[in-house]
C-alpha cells in the first residue's frame, strides 16, 4: 500500500492499494470470510480489513511477500498441525504471497472464530446467579 495514502476508509479502498495480484488475492479472502460467515460485517479497524460478529472476528492485512490474517486459533487442536506449516506470532499467520493461500483453512478459521465469538456473547448475556 502507497504509503502517502491516508488510512483507507472502506475495506475497497485498502485493497486498492496494492497491485493487481495482491488485489486478487485480497478479494478472494474477502469472499471467503464473506460466504463463511455471512453475518458478520466488515469494518476498518487497526487501519486494516475487519469483519465484526460480537466483537472484532478475524483481521488481514497485506505485507510484502505475505497476507497475514488476525487472530489465527494456534491453540485449537484442530489447526494446531496445520498452521504449523506458516510462519507467524501466538496469534497470527501469515499466508506467503508465493505459495497458493489455503482457502480452505481461512474459511474454517473464519467459522471458528464465529463461533467462538458467538459462544462469548451467549455467556456474556446470561443472567447471573445470585
Amino acid at each position: 500500500m502507497a504509503a502517502d495514502r491516508g488510512a483507507p476508509q472502506s475495506i475497497d479502498a485498502y485493497i486498492a492499494g496494492f497491485a493487481p495480484e495482491v488485489r486478487g488475492l485480497l478479494e478472494q479472502i474477502r469472499r471467503t470470510i464473506q460466504i463463511a460467515v455471512p453475518e458478520a460485517t466488515e469494518a476498518i479497524k487497526y487501519q486494516i480489513p475487519t469483519f465484526v460478529l460480537h466483537g472484532n472476528l478475524v483481521h488481514f492485512a497485506a505485507y510484502p511477500g505475505h497476507i497475514g490474517l488476525y487472530p489465527a486459533p494456534r491453540e485449537a487442536p484442530e489447526f494446531r498441525h496445520e498452521l504449523e506449516a506458516y510462519a507467524g506470532g501466538k496469534g497470527t499467520v501469515r499466508f506467503p504471497l508465493d505459495q497458493p493461500i489455503p482457502f480452505d483453512l481461512v474459511t474454517r478459521i473464519a467459522r471458528h472464530l464465529a463461533a467462538r465469538n458467538v459462544a462469548r456473547a451467549a455467556a456474556k448475556s446470561k443472567p447471573r446467579a445470585r
